[in-house]
Parts: structure tokens; sequence; C-alpha cells
């Protein structure tokens, strides 16, 4: 595109100086320091820095533009906001595309589908999807801005916090196939009006979705009541997947869990059947892959190569039940992106079926639960205390506190430590492991429990050194 056509594409106007044919050929970025050469550096006003101040970095670093919301050094479109903008630029530069594009949401799970849908659909096409859970306003834009004219199927999670959020991303670029995976308790403290306010939120996908005789495809959670009863809310042809055999439905059978936690299954659609073993850690990652299959059978994909693909597909998106196993034996599952209470419980099942030394849970703060947080903290201590746990530690303040009293008070043959952050946590933990431990880390990004995987990770076993907490008689 030329920047004169980007003015035009967001109400804009040429900053002066500014070469009306100056051609853009790569991406938008809102990072000075992600720019792609001849892509465009969009200056957001954030919450602790003004992307204004770093344009002349962005542009000395190959950016081709700016979009800024106040006059700058050209090259530049100034724009009335930033993100309004980007979303503009988005519907104009979707408009020109011919993919088939594909929204995904849910309250858990969105990450890791939209990770397998692409890798199943790459065997039929070119694919770009979203990065990591760049999901909003900005990170739905900027992904839909990374596609070309050779992208066969455009992959974008859709998260919400709110209504009428998903109704502002469909605005900007209408899905042809809509995937509602669940609905759950993610966000709830967002939601005055609780589960059904969530739900109501996911159903703006479906009910955006163009009619089934203009090719609008549902993609629905059969299992799920609040999702199944969105069915009667579009226009669209509804697909549907289960745990449970229906002719129908794209479903299960056969499932079996491996002692390292990795689900087997036999994958079943109306036109026939195939096995499948997933590389990802949790049995709930089954809802995932059948989101999934579903979504790429309903595209036409065959079974068997569906199979084939989920099977082949590996984790891409860090901190999702993500695997590492150190030098001497210890496993860490990282899975501290995010959590809430439906999460917690996955993680803590799949945690208690794996074959290890011992088990050791590491939980933090599940964030953006509203009046909803205290009741859900003690109800995590109560499941930490009945699954299979030799060692609990809870990390942070007055949740922390809620999450190991609870365990305390429920009884059980579990150590449990409270600790302030990642740091005691880490002083706890890194002098007392020991080969065959496994250890599961999960807490909303607020506990920044990421730190503490980065810090096990580089440690190692320290017999000879003396202090510290030792975990158990040896």
């Amino acid at each position: 595109m030329t920047a004169a056509a980007i003015a035009e594409a967001t109400g804009g106007h040429l900053v002066a100086g500014t070469d009306p044919l100056l051609r853009v050929t790569a991406p938008a970025s809102i990072d000075s320091r992600r720019v792609d050469p001849g892509g465009v550096f969009a200056a957001l006003l954030g919450r602790h820095t003004d992307g204004h101040h770093h344009a002349p970095a962005a542009i000395a670093a190959g950016a081709a533009l700016v979009l800024s919301s106040r006059s700058l050094a050209a090259p530049a479109v100034q724009v009335a906001d930033v993100t309004i903008a980007l979303g503009a630029l988005a519907r104009h530069v979707a408009s020109h595309l011919s993919a088939t594009v594909i929204g995904i949401t849910g309250s858990n799970g969105k990450t890791t589908t939209k990770d397998l849908a692409a890798q199943v659909l790459a065997h039929h096409g070119t694919v770009t999807a979203t990065d990591g859970s760049y999901n909003n306003e900005l990170g739905f834009p900027l992904t839909v801005l990374r596609a070309t004219t050779d992208t066969r199927y455009l992959v974008l999670e859709m998260g919400a916090r709110g209504r009428r959020h998903l109704s502002y991303l469909c605005d900007l670029v209408t899905p042809t196939v809509g995937v509602v995976l669940n609905v759950g308790t993610a966000h709830l403290g967002q939601y005055p009006d609780g589960q059904a306010g969530i739900a109501a939120a996911k159903s703006e996908l479906v009910t955006g979705l163009p009619a089934a005789d203009h090719g609008g495809v549902a993609v629905l959670n059969a299992d799920d009541p609040l999702v199944a009863a969105m069915a009667p809310q579009t226009r669209a042809r509804a697909l549907w997947w289960s745990h449970h055999p229906h002719p129908t439905h794209v479903h299960a059978r056969d499932v079996r869990l491996t002692s390292d936690g990795r689900a087997g299954f036999t994958l079943h659609t109306p036109e026939g059947a195939a096995p499948v073993t997933l590389s990802l850690t949790g049995q709930h990652h089954l809802s995932n892959a059948l989101a999934a299959a579903a979504t790429a059978h309903g595209l036409g994909l065959d079974t068997t190569l569906i199979a084939q693909a989920l099977t082949n597909a590996r984790p891409r998106s860090t901190g999702r039940m993500q695997t590492i196993v150190r030098d001497d034996d210890v496993t860490l599952i990282h899975d501290a992106y995010n959590a809430n209470p439906d999460s917690m419980a996955a993680a803590l099942t799949t945690l208690t079926a794996m074959t290890a030394r011992r088990r050791i849970a590491v939980l933090g703060e599940m964030a953006e639960l509203g009046a909803h947080a205290a009741h859900a903290h003690r109800h995590l201590g109560m499941l930490a205390a009945h699954a299979a746990l030799d060692l609990l530690v809870a990390v942070g303040d007055e949740h922390a506190a809620l999450i190991a009293d609870a365990a305390r008070t429920t009884g059980g043959n579990l150590d449990i430590l409270a600790v302030r952050d990642a740091r005691e946590a880490h002083e706890v933990l890194h002098r007392g492991l020991r080969p065959g431990d496994l250890v599961l880390i999960k807490a909303s990004r607020a506990a920044h429990l990421e730190d503490l995987v980065t810090a096990l990770s580089d440690s190692r076993p320290a017999a000879a050194e003396r202090g510290g907490a030792r975990l158990d008689p040896g």
C-alpha cells in the first residue's frame, strides 16, 4: 500500500513532507524494537510510555511509515486514534484478501486450539495465525495485517473481557468460521451477571457470522450447555464436537493418557476414524484437539490427514502446560501464562495422572475474579489437598494464604508452604528438587511465576550447599 492509501483507509492525513507514493511493504508493529523493514510503526499512547517518543528509533530500524495521533516528522500518517486506525487499516486489508477467516473464542483453550488449527490447516494451504495470545483490539488487527494474498486461512484468536468486545472485532473483519470452545470462569470479575454475561459476550462471535448460504459455519462444543444454546442464535451452519459418541459430531473414543500426561484417542468424524496421540501435556487438550479437528473437517480436510496433523503438531505458545525437562531429570510444567478456576483444576488433574518421584504444585493468584476471588482460591486449596501431591507451594499475599489455609483445613498427607513471591519460591525449591520430581508452576501473569520457571530452568541440584528449605529427608 502507499502512504496515501493508508491515510485514506484510516481517515488520517499525510504529515507534511510525507511522499504520498511511499510504499509500505511489510506488516505493522507497536514495538519500535521489532519493526519489519518497510513496515508501519503504530505509535500508541501506553500506560507507561508514549510510542511517539520511539518513532525516530522505529524509522532508523527500517520502518517506512509511522501511524501517529499527533504531528511528527515525516514520514507519517496522523490519525485521531491509533488503535482505531489500526482496526480500520485491518478492515481495508482484509477486504482485499481471499482467505477463509476463522475466529476462535472461549474461556479456556483459545491459544492452544488456534495453534493446533493453524498446524492442521497448514497441510491444506498457507496459514496466517495470531502470535501467542495476542487476541485483543491490538493483536487482532496486527495479525490481519500480517496476512498476504497467499494466505489461504487466517486463524484469529479472539478475546473478550466484556460485552461488545467480540462484536467490535467481527465488525473489523468478519470470520466465515466461528469456533466457541466453552463458557467458563476466566475474567469472571469483569462480568456483573456472571457466566450468563460471559456466554452473552462469547455469543457475539456466532451472531456475527455470515448466513449458512454465504458460507458461515459455527463450530460449537456440544458438551457445554451455554455453548450449545448459541446454535439458535446464529444464521451460520452449526458443526458440533464432543467427548461423547454421536454419529454427526466430531468426537473422541478410546481416550487414554500416557504416563507423561499426553492424551491419545481415536478421532471420529462423520466421514471416518483415525488414531491421534497428542504431544501436548494435559488431558484437557483433548477438547482443543477436537475443536481444531471439527474446524478442519468443516473446511473439507480428510479425517486421516487431520489425525496425522494433530499427532505431528507441537506446542507453539510458551507458558501453557509447557514441559521443560532439566538435564538432572527434574520436569517443570510451565503453565504460568494465565490461570482461572477451570484451568487450575485441569492442570491439577494432569499433574495427578503423571508418573513422578514427587508431585509438586506451585500455585499463585488467579486474577480478574472480582467478588468471586476469595471463594475461588479457597476452593483451589481444597482441590490441591485432594490431588495426589507431595508438596504445595502457594505464592502471593492474601490469595496465597487462602489457598494454603484451605489445603491445611482439608487435610491429607501434603506438605504446604506459603511464600510471598517467585524469588522466595525459588529459594525454597532450588536446593530441594531431586531427579524424578515433577513441578507444576501455574498462576495468572500478575504473579510473575514465569520468573520462577526461568530461575528453576537454570538451577541444578545443590546437595553440597547449606541453608534453605529442605523438601524431604532425601
